[in-house]
């Protein structure tokens, strides 16, 4: 396939050729009898990825990963590892791999390809800020790739409206490839199907089902398209045309659970409660979690008066975690319960329904299963599990004839869907792919101008669909179905990723063919740490968990982001830099420089592991550090400054401040702003009010990590008759100044005050301040930017009304921050020790959710259940917090109440140790720093004296790496004939950041040739102007510093005396 001949152009372009180079190696490995060069194995995973063996490529890269210490510096090897990883559906562990490539290596040859996998993993995530910034990195770049720039633009389709206008236009590109034009027009027809925002049912039917039949005529293989064609016809009523699709789907080996679960609807409003009976037991049986068949089996059972059944059906459509209306199948189960304790005659015994369990091993209906048997037989393993289910057992150990074949072609659709008949409840979901099956409005928490976003096919086959467990036994209440085995595809490609967070059939697993290690119980990806075992062909086997997850051997190069920088700064920063300019002129001659100051890479980031030990359960509710000011003085003590900044305090509220102080509160008041600026713009997030220590679904059934709010903006004043005529509201229902949870409300968040001249009064009060809070002191890092981060370095103001919460977050690069409120009514703060970040990051990725850049809500229980301590107070008003250095944080309002707060960053090493860190986690990320690290430290050199050796040592090594690739750019440049243009620095100008991938670009610009004759310099980092233009014809580089003005900064920063 064309996705892995990616590497041909890294290492051994005629690779595919010889098959017997495989046999030299391993031949070799056998002679060797344990003294193998690690780089062999690196090689043989290479040629067996490049032949599609993958069990051996990934065997190979288990030698290599367990043999190599330092195995992070090899990026092929990294990508390879990837590679395989997005062949067996594990996306977690691929894209910690591609992410690890891109950061040691960002100029890696196939970052293209590397960026278009990202994308489409993090769209099954349903991560699409992630997914949209690396589809665009990849479609910007102009180098070869497995896809081509339609392919690639597809991707990028989203949104209804801009979606429908750019497939239509998609689809007058001459030369279109045809599998592209027929996904295209797949995914035109089923948007305006389910989305179609104006249209009339009739038109946007017909429309529909037009683009669908020209799929099919283009590529009559696909199943997805045979199946929405299905979809369009059942809802206009044509029932033969409807089934025949359904038919197609399967016969093109595409079944899965959604078609057989639109089959039995079919069958059910026919009138034909066998052959529905058959269909829904086919659909669980291939997806165990699949809740809309559930409650379709449930209502059929229901309506055929077999209670028992129905109960144990509803009971398993409440697992599924697309499940959005529990409650109401709650109160179904305790209404057929209570029916159950009084027993009424049953009529027409001789027409009821097998039980579930007597279902569970009933045929497939006879006209369904033309090519069944044949694909069965015919249909081979691919290196994963082998796909049709025939061969499982029944629950009364018979063959189950289930096996609508589920390849992997594509990501099905999360689409809203109604129950077929007699449960009366709100549209629900389809559990993994959700399948409608009837007509119905967009699902809860899309946008009505969201698109389904479903797939397509045409990508190489990677992204195999998740064939759920042995239905052996139907799933109980004492029988819950054990994780499903992969199974793999047989001979269509999928082209598009989509999925919705609710629940997937495409989940992301780590199980492999069975080859790969001894029948494992628990289908996990094998791991690269893990001890190696052989087969008993001598070929390496490996273990059960990914070499991305758990630290390799003794002996590796392991270290987590706690120690990173201190590792990779061991190394000499006394050098002058005139000699770290001779060894750089040396490294551009020789192509090789031994010199110790040329330092080497250091290893991707890690999130912390937890502290060891762990804390007792009765310390997981720490008391927080508090301090009662009672007089002037005790505010600008020293000491106050030293607890507060001091490690082991993470969080600290300091209460009665602002009377010690004096401070004028009412000038942050609603009515004073009012006053002073009543059009001033508000951002505003409209919320779900909750309890404090919860976070609940929509529907109030579920307990969840993801916060859901929607984003507009309103000015100071109407935001101020919100905020007044809520409490008016509370006082009106319910006599006390009482919220009530599950209603819709508003927070006014970010307001900005940096503004001198509008807020004059307002920053003024707060220089009465100790100079270690204040917003701008020499003894603050941001101070020393140089130029304005909105809320970091200014004054930001938050309106709230009881409910308004502010999601988990670290602060923007681990800086610390102060935070007042105003009054009247308290907030709520929850909080978790710096150290404990990496668990928190391990809980969202289970979740789904982006750490850094996604809006989360932790779940208390499941803190302590891994022994989290949390701090948890009540803000009262005047009461200052002081959030430390890297603090894990979420608040919420239990008032009606205004907050102020800022960032800052105390002159310490600990606080410049952990910004760096958070900065190379953000590069890991590609999300944006917001503090350019790299431009703060050069300032940093030219203001401040250093005592403190660490701060000092931590500062010279930037100065110094800086120093360096500054002058190996300019060689390099003026090596390939490209003229540096002096363009200086103006007092105040921010940093610069690449428009395209967002990192800080320091000293030299590469700014596009129109923007730089427009004056508008549009800038972008060295590697992203190679991409796009491989030898910089269409770009100037802007010279910012003279590199005789860098060595002379450097020189001079050296370490004071702390007696100075």
């Amino acid at each position: 396939m064309e996705d892995e001949k990616a590497l041909v152009d890294l290492v051994w372009p005629r690779a595919k050729k010889h098959p017997p180079a495989v046999s030299c190696y391993e031949a070799v490995i056998l002679k060797a009898e344990g003294k193998v060069n690690p780089e062999v194995f690196s090689q043989l995973g290479h040629f067996n990825l490049l032949l599609e063996d993958y069990p051996k490529a990934l065997s190979a890269y288990q030698r290599y990963f367990n043999l190599q210490p330092d195995y992070w510096k090899n990026a092929a090897f990294l990508y390879g590892l990837g590679m395989v990883y997005f062949h067996f559906n594990s996306f977690h562990w691929a894209i910690k791999a591609f992410q690890d490539v891109l950061y040691i290596d960002p100029g890696f040859s196939r970052a293209k390809e590397i960026h278009l996998r990202l994308g489409l993993m993090f769209k099954v995530n349903t991560d699409y800020e992630s997914s949209m910034k690396h589809f665009h990195l990849a479609l910007i770049d102009s180098t070869l790739c497995t896809l081509s720039k339609a392919e690639s633009e597809y991707f990028l389709l989203r949104k209804f409206r801009a979606a429908k206008e750019a497939y239509e236009q998609l689809l007058l590109t001459e030369n279109l490839p045809p599998q592209v034009k027929a996904t295209t027009l797949q995914q035109l027809g089923w948007m305006h199907h389910t989305v179609e925002p104006q249209a009339d049912k009739g038109s946007k039917d017909g429309y529909a089902i037009q683009c669908l039949q020209k799929a099919v005529e283009i590529d009559p293989n696909s199943g997805q398209s045979w199946y929405y064609l299905g979809r369009c016809f059942s809802s206009i009523g044509k029932v033969q045309d409807a089934f025949i699709s359904y038919r197609q789907s399967i016969d093109k080996s595409e079944a899965s659970a959604d078609t057989w679960c639109s089959i039995g609807v079919l069958y059910q409003q026919q009138n034909q409660p066998m052959d529905a009976l058959q269909a829904y037991i086919c659909a669980v049986q291939l997806d165990h979690s699949h809740s809309a068949a559930w409650m379709d089996l449930g209502t059929l059972y229901e309506s055929n008066a077999q209670p028992h059944d129905a109960i144990k059906c509803y009971v398993n459509a409440t697992r599924g975690k697309a499940c959005l209306n529990t409650s109401a199948l709650m109160q179904r189960i305790k209404l057929l319960q209570a029916q159950l304790c009084n027993p009424q005659p049953q009529q027409n015994k001789s027409k009821m329904l097998p039980s579930i369990e007597e279902a569970w091993s009933l045929p497939i209906p006879a006209e369904l299963t033309s090519r069944q048997e044949a694909l069965n037989a015919t249909q081979a393993p691919q290196g994963l599990l082998k796909g049709p289910c025939s061969h499982w057992a029944g629950s009364n150990g018979e063959p189950a004839s289930c096996t609508a074949s589920s390849s992997a072609s594509s990501l099905s659709p999360t689409s809203p869907q109604i129950t077929p008949t007699h449960l009366s409840s709100p549209p629900h979901a389809a559990t993994t792919s959700g399948v409608l099956t009837k007509d119905a409005a967009p699902s809860a928490g899309k946008s009505p101008n969201a698109p389904d976003h479903t797939p397509s096919q045409g990508l190489a086959n990677h992204i195999q669909q998740k064939c759920r467990s042995d239905p052996g036994s139907p799933p109980t209440p004492d029988n819950r179905p054990l994780s499903a085995p992969l199974k793999e595809k047989t001979h269509s490609t999928t082209i598009d990723g989509t999925n919705n967070h609710r629940g997937s059939s495409f989940e992301k697993v780590n199980n492999v063919h069975p080859g790969l290690h001894r029948a494992d119980a628990t289908g996990s990806l094998p791991s690269l740490n893990s001890p190696p075992h052989y087969d008993n062909q001598g070929v390496t086997m490996t273990g059960m968990t990914s070499p991305l997850r758990v630290e390799p051997p003794a002996g590796a190069h392991k270290r987590s982001v706690s120690s990173r920088l201190a590792a990779c700064s061991s190394v000499s920063i006394h050098p002058s830099s005139s000699d770290v300019l001779k060894a750089c002129r040396n490294l551009s001659k020789n192509g090789l420089s031994m010199s110790s100051i040329l330092l080497d890479r250091c290893p991707p980031p890690r999130p912390p592991r937890a502290p060891s030990p762990p804390l007792p359960k009765d310390k997981l509710n720490p008391p927080t550090p508090s301090i009662y000011v009672g007089t002037n003085r005790t505010p600008s003590s020293p000491p106050l400054h030293q607890f507060c900044t001091n490690p082991a305090n993470p969080i600290t509220v300091i209460r009665g401040l602002a009377g010690a102080l004096k401070l004028d509160l009412g000038l942050f008041s609603t009515k004073t702003l009012v006053e002073a600026n009543p059009d001033h713009l508000v951002e505003v997030r409209t919320q779900l009010a909750q309890p404090t220590d919860e976070n609940w679904d929509p529907s109030g059934s579920r307990k969840m990590w993801r916060c859901e709010s929607s984003r507009s903006h309103t000015t100071i004043i109407k935001y101020a008759q919100y905020q007044a005529s809520s409490f008016q509201e509370s006082l009106r229902v319910s006599g006390t100044c009482l919220f009530n949870i599950f209603t819709h409300i508003k927070f006014g968040t970010n307001i900005d005050l940096s503004d001198e001249k509008k807020w004059k009064l307002q920053l003024q009060e707060l220089s009465k301040l100790p100079a270690f809070s204040r917003v701008v002191s020499a003894g603050n890092l941001l101070s020393h930017v140089g130029h304005t981060i909105l809320g970091m370095n200014t004054v930001q103001l938050y309106m709230k009304v009881p409910g308004s919460r502010t999601p988990g977050h670290q602060e923007n690069n681990n800086f610390c921050s102060v935070n007042i409120n105003i009054g009247p009514g308290d907030c709520e703060w929850f909080a978790v020790p710096e150290p404990y970040w990496g668990v928190i990051n391990n809980f969202c990725e289970k979740n789904n959710i982006n750490f850094l850049m996604g809006s989360w809500w932790p779940n208390l229980e499941e803190l302590y259940e891994t022994n989290v301590p949390v701090y948890r107070f009540i803000q009262r008003p005047g009461d200052l917090v002081w959030l430390n250095t890297g603090t894990v944080h979420w608040v919420q309002a239990i008032g009606w109440c205004n907050n102020i707060a800022w960032n800052l960053g105390p002159l310490t090493a600990h606080q410049y140790k952990l910004a760096v860190e958070r900065y190379e986690w953000n590069k890991l990320q590609s999300v944006k720093s917001i503090v350019p690290m790299i431009h703060l430290s050069w300032n940093m050199a030219r203001n401040i004296k250093v005592s403190d050796r660490r701060l000092f040592e931590m500062i010279k090594y930037c100065l110094l790496r800086t120093l360096k690739q500054c002058q190996t750019q300019r060689d390099s440049l003026l090596a390939a004939g490209k003229e540096l243009v002096w363009h200086g620095r103006s007092q105040n100008e921010p940093a610069h950041y690449c428009s395209v991938c967002e990192v800080e670009v320091f000293d030299l610009l590469f700014v596009t040739s129109e923007s730089n004759s427009r004056k508008t310099y549009v800038v972008h980092c060295q590697d992203c102007a190679c991409r796009g233009s491989p030898n910089l014809d269409n770009f100037v580089v802007l010279e910012q510093y003279r590199i005789a003005d860098l060595m002379q900064v450097y020189d001079q920063f050296t370490l004071v005396s702390s007696t100075h």
